[in-house]
């Protein structure tokens, strides 16, 4: 191997290693968890059942936030996370979960109307704060979109969305059946098109395309492409249509599972198998010797798209 092609193949990027599964459980986990909760707020009406669903919403985010916890290095400095709100998200996120706690332990003890609300509203802060989490992380070209925040406040809030219509099917008055139908429909659009685009609105994938990437990012996105619009978009679509025709509260649950399963294998695939670092480039490839120096290349790269 020629000493230019072995700089080139240092240069390349390569998939991440410092976030693994355990930060996209917490994704995962605390996404569908406050998501639950923003999701309650929006379509959720006063049953018995409310009680139940917030604590599995907090269970769920708790989860996640154990999962990361556990990556860290020293555990014991966690709290050092809460020094820094100013300027860092995970701070952000640290803080709004501790409040989302609060308010969803008094509402799960006392059933307080107002905590409920709380709790919802911190919800949404929480799940935003970690799509900031993720375009904070410059190097990550995946994460670093601006479209990234959409795709993920959507696919929470379609998640939340999707697990609340899953348990109305063991508590059916946790919300109006019509009421989580429509709000579903709406959740899945906006999240179909946080991923494609419409109009002016660039969307996620589009956006990548165009901007340029890592070839391995957008070849793990090619991949799943297909998969993601049709079960997670297309299926539960038809799924929710047939079931505000028929009334069967059966395929609103059978669609909340789709729309459920197919964010948290997005936000897996994005954590895990699309996070590729920016790589190197060069203006002008080195030459050995007194050789001429070749043309610039990014090695690894899939150019940005014009037009």
């Amino acid at each position: 191997m020629s000493e230019s092609n072995d700089v080139l193949d240092r240069m390349a990027p390569r998939l991440q290693g410092n976030w693994d599964e355990r930060a996209a459980a917490n994704f995962i986990l605390g996404g569908v968890g406050s998501g639950l909760l923003a999701a309650m707020l929006l379509l959720s009406g006063v049953g018995a059942g409310r009680r139940w669903v917030t604590l599995l919403a907090l269970v769920l985010m708790a989860g996640g936030l154990t999962a990361v916890w556990l990556e860290i290095g020293r555990p014991l400095r966690a709290l050092n996370v809460y020094r820094n709100a100013r300027t860092s998200w995970m701070t952000r996120e640290a803080i709004v979960a501790s409040l989302a706690f609060a308010c969803g332990a008094v509402a799960v003890l006392f059933d307080w109307p107002g905590a409920y609300w709380l709790a919802g509203l911190f919800g949404f802060a929480f799940l935003y704060a970690q799509a900031r989490i993720l375009k904070a992380n410059k190097g990550i070209p995946a994460w670093r979109q601006d479209t990234i925040v959409a795709m993920i406040v959507t696919t929470d809030l379609a998640e939340g969305a999707g697990l609340l219509s899953l348990t109305a099917f063991f508590w059916g008055e946790l919300a109006p059946f019509s009421v989580l139908v429509i709000g579903l429909i709406t959740l899945l659009f906006l999240r179909l098109i946080a991923w494609s685009g419409v109009d002016e609105w660039p969307g996620y994938l589009p956006q990548l395309r165009r901007m340029g990437a890592p070839s391995g990012t957008l070849k793990v996105f090619d991949a799943i492409e297909m998969q993601f619009l049709w079960f997670g978009h297309v299926a539960p679509l038809v799924l929710l249509l047939l079931a505000l025709f028929f009334g069967w509260h059966w395929l609103l649950a059978l669609a909340g599972i789709l729309a459920l399963g197919a964010g948290a294998w997005f936000k897996y695939v994005l954590v895990c198998q699309a996070a590729f670092t920016q790589g190197l480039a060069l203006p002008r490839t080195p030459a050995h010797g007194a050789g001429e120096p070749g043309a610039g290349d990014q090695p690894g790269w899939t150019a940005r798209q014009d037009g």
